[in-house]
């Protein structure tokens, strides 16, 4: 069987052109340990901070902060799995995801995923932009219209250059960020450190508020990075060590933020305004630290907007439409830009942030249940030539383009979840019986995966009696 060339491949001198298409085995390198390196560049940064101030802001005591941090990173796991399927098949998540819900049933699974992508990468640009206002701010210039709609257009453009330039560049220069990143927040939490007073903090309220905090770290951390996972590991050689490319990917994430959060959390016993990086963090640390504050916060935003970016040019890709990835990439720009300028002069970042984070998780939990159920039903073995095969003659097309097991579970998960929501958009029925709690991490993961496994484990598994090793296709024969 081979793929159907639909996306072309040319890019200008520099520009990477490789989209979904299958990277030939010819063209892989790298190693595990460069996962660790860039997943911990793209996770230090001031998000985290934030995240562990909204926790304490919901009532917690810090013990009690701590546990729903440390619980809800283990998402980061969901990361580390959603990696192994890379270096087996050469494409990306969103590819992937088409053997559990079709060609045409995951075109809308990853116009969702496009969705999220956009979403984090207009936040992290408005934060940019807020942050350089605040940089003029203190060179006494005022925030004129002109002004932001300056900075806007000059984020965009920076934020566009490494998606544009690919996978070695993103990798190379979020490894070598790490390091100045990792430096810069230890600085960060030594002068901090003496203006902490944890007695300050609320002593703990019900277990309700616990349950939100972790649906919080949960959406804003490790399963919303999950989506990602393969775009990254995709470029290792089929033979790499699974369980390195695990815990490589798992670790790089879940280290920067669970001593973030925690930090963002020791912050909000010193100042009330901690979930404001731009003016609240600020606050608590000496005067001459406001400027390289406000630089780090504006670099680090743009590294992990980069990694959005990249991906969701990608899924733009996998939703079907036909144009070469660094096109997809510079149409991603140009939306996230738009969404920037409406938070920016909306002046309401906090409210858009947190009703888009509340409501990840419905078809987030789900999703990944779906997919990591597919992975091990499968034992991890794809027709990666079908995975990029998007016409009738495609292994995974099925009934109409549809897999109705994989479309089936994820409407039931996603009832599940919106059922046990609490957010600030969304209270659902269950999360209003029981105490205003959530767990809609838990009900999306296990509906749907459940209802996955009962409908779809026959067929899956004579698909995958029936397989046989396919090798990847040479740069000539490869396509998206």
């Amino acid at each position: 069987m081979t793929s159907t060339p639909t996306v072309p491949v040319d890019a200008p001198p520099g520009v990477e052109s490789h989209g979904i298409d299958l990277i030939p085995e010819s063209e892989r390198q790298g190693r595990p340990r460069d996962l660790f390196g860039m997943w911990l560049g793209g996770n230090l940064n001031v998000f985290y901070v934030v995240n562990g101030a909204v926790v304490i802001s919901m009532g917690l005591s810090f013990a009690q902060s701590l546990l729903a941090i440390v619980i809800g990173n283990l998402a980061f796991l969901a990361v580390g799995f959603a990696s192994l399927q890379g270096p087996r098949t050469g494409t990306s998540t969103f590819a992937v995801s088409r053997a559990s819900y079709g060609p045409n049933g995951g075109r809308f699974l990853a116009f969702f995923n496009w969705v999220t992508c956009v979403g984090f990468e207009a936040s992290g640009l408005a934060l940019v932009v807020l942050a350089a206002l605040a940089l003029f701010a203190h060179a006494g210039v005022g925030a004129s219209t002109g002004l932001k709609i300056a900075l806007i257009l000059v984020a965009s453009a920076i934020q566009a250059v490494l998606p544009l330039l690919g996978h070695r560049a993103i990798l190379v220069t979020q490894r070598r960020l790490a390091w100045l990143s990792g430096a810069l927040f230890i600085v960060m939490a030594i002068l901090i450190g003496p203006k902490v007073h944890l007695g300050n903090l609320a002593h703990g309220s019900g277990w309700a508020p616990v349950t939100w905090a972790i649906a919080l770290v949960v959406s804003g951390g490790g399963l919303s990075w999950a989506n990602t996972g393969s775009d990254y590991s995709r470029y290792l050689a089929r033979s790499t060590s699974a369980r390195q490319v695990f815990w490589c990917s798992t670790a790089g994430g879940f280290l920067p933020a669970t001593l973030l959060e925690v930090l963002g959390a020791a912050v909000a016993s010193a100042t009330a305004r901690a979930s404001d990086p731009i003016g609240g963090i600020p606050a608590v640390l000496p005067g001459w630290v406001s400027v390289p504050y406000l630089l780090f916060a504006i670099m680090t935003l743009l590294a992990v907007s980069t990694l959005d970016l990249d991906s969701s040019g990608l899924t733009l890709q996998a939703a079907g439409l036909r144009l070469a990835r660094w096109h997809c990439v510079l149409v991603d720009t140009v939306i996230c830009t738009v969404l920037c300028f409406l938070v920016i002069f909306s002046n309401q970042f906090n409210s858009y942030y947190s009703d888009f984070l509340g409501l990840l998780i419905i078809w987030l939990a789900p999703w990944f249940a779906i997919y990591a159920t597919d992975a091990l039903m499968r034992r991890q073995r794809y027709d990666a030539s079908g995975l990029v095969d998007t016409s009738n003659r495609g292994r995974y097309w099925r009934t109409g383009g549809f897999f109705l097991p994989g479309v089936i579970a994820q409407l039931l998960g996603m009832a599940a979840s919106a059922m046990w929501i609490n957010s600030a958009a969304f209270a659902g029925p269950l999360s209003t019986a029981v105490g205003g709690s959530d767990f809609s991490v838990f009900t999306g993961l296990g509906v749907g995966g459940l209802a996955y496994w009962l409908l779809a484990r026959r067929t899956v598994a004579k698909e995958t009696d029936a397989l046989e090793p396919v090798a990847v296709p040479a740069a000539s024969e490869a396509a998206s």
